[in-house]
């Protein structure tokens, strides 16, 4: 899969620490500009207007580029279905949430992901490897999920089916990502122009859906519009254009901690601007979630005896690429812990743990080695025996 320059020569000029905290606020801002828009439109419109400017910023990027989309019956198939999963889907299910629960939370459930996206991986793909301390760490988030909603409380003054919905969303992204991993992993197509076919499907599959269950707005309020304006533009289509900048040159794994910022931002967004409520077991969870994610995301580190599988090394960099690219960025946003998984979760494990030397060509050098060993051990004791019967 060829891969290209996605970035303005502006974006670029700026210091990657920059566009880290940059695309820290759009994404923490996402749920704020979410919850404003659906105070006037109707969700479905919401996910619409943000999926129609984020398609048009990533249409600009791409003729600047000189992309053209990517060809095929069967890459379009796939693309249809991870536009749903990655995008409309989760896009629709968080607006709906946002009607009844506050933003903060919406964003503290986006960093469920990678919680979700560990529990999936150990089903879904059979070399994905669990360990204790990614165990842990799923049990940890579950706990930090149960403190966010105040279980002990009996989840009072808590909507529960707002907050499932943005559950939901957060478990379509993991689910997305295993089902792009498996089908367009390897494509020849640039990045760029997946992602933008990836949300052309998406935003025609909203506008199909959305006049059946909407009518036309009566008026259109300036701040909601700017709202749905901000998160099309900049929380999805810009977002994008960063994020993949950011793996391209600090690597996935620095890239990945904007997930620990996002839900931060969200929740101080919500209460400064939106003055939303805050109880202690809302912060408290939230850094357990935190936490948790942290730990699922943790990898064994690569040893030398791994080198055999070098050139695997270069294909799991590349798989996370495509990963980011299609998985996280496609979704642009609201799924800072969909860069998480896509990248270090469900895109590199695999390759990672087959050339860190559990079961790759340096078991097989030891193997040999050890067997070469052995070989030489016994040629010498029977040579010492010889050696005895010719002297007696």
């Amino acid at each position: 899969m060829s891969s290209s320059d996605t970035t303005s020569p502006s974006l670029r000029a700026l210091d990657w620490r920059l566009r880290f905290g940059l695309l820290s606020l759009v994404w923490g801002f996402s749920f704020l500009f979410m919850k404003v828009g659906t105070e006037s439109f109707a969700p479905f419109q919401v996910t619409l207007g943000r999926l129609v400017f984020g398609t048009a910023v990533v249409a600009v990027a791409m003729a600047v580029k000189r992309e053209r989309l990517p060809r095929g019956a069967r890459t379009w198939v796939h693309l249809t279905v991870a536009g749903f999963l990655l995008n409309a889907l989760p896009f629709s299910l968080f607006a709906f949430s946002e009607l009844t629960i506050p933003s903060s939370l919406a964003g503290i459930c986006n960093a469920t992901s990678p919680l979700w996206g560990m529990a999936l991986s150990l089903v879904a793909l059979s070399e994905d490897r669990p360990t204790r301390r990614r165990v842990a760490g799923l049990g940890i988030g579950f706990l930090g999920v149960l403190t966010v909603l105040g279980v002990w409380q009996g989840f009072h003054g808590l909507d529960v089916t707002g907050t499932a919905l943005a559950l939901l969303a957060s478990l379509s992204y993991p689910i997305g990502w295993i089902y792009v991993r498996r089908t367009l992993a390897g494509s020849s197509h640039s990045h760029l122009s997946l992602t933008g076919a990836q949300l052309l499907l998406a935003t025609l599959q909203l506008a199909v859906v959305t006049p059946l269950f909407t009518s036309v707005p009566s008026s259109f309020p300036v701040l909601p519009l700017l709202a749905v304006v901000a998160l099309g533009v900049l929380g999805t289509g810009l977002a994008f254009l960063i994020q993949y900048d950011l793996v391209a040159e600090v690597g996935p794994t620095t890239a990945q901690m904007v997930t620990y910022f996002t839900p931060v931002i969200a929740t101080a967004a919500g209460v400064a601007l939106l003055g939303e409520s805050l109880s202690w077991s809302t912060p408290v969870g939230a850094l357990i979630v935190l936490a948790g994610a942290a730990l699922t995301q943790a990898r064994p580190k690569s040893t030398t005896s791994g080198t055999g599988g070098t050139g695997g090394t270069g294909g799991t960099a590349r798989n996370d690429a495509m990963n980011v690219t299609v998985g996280t960025s496609a979704t642009d946003g609201t799924g800072a812990a969909a860069g998480t998984d896509a990248t270090t979760g469900t895109g590199g494990t695999a390759d990672t743990e087959t050339t860190d030397g559990t079961g790759g060509p340096a078991d097989t050098v030891d193997s040999a080695r050890s067997a070469g060993d052995d070989g030489t051990a016994e040629e010498r004791t029977r040579r010492s025996r010889v050696r005895e019967k010719a002297t007696a």
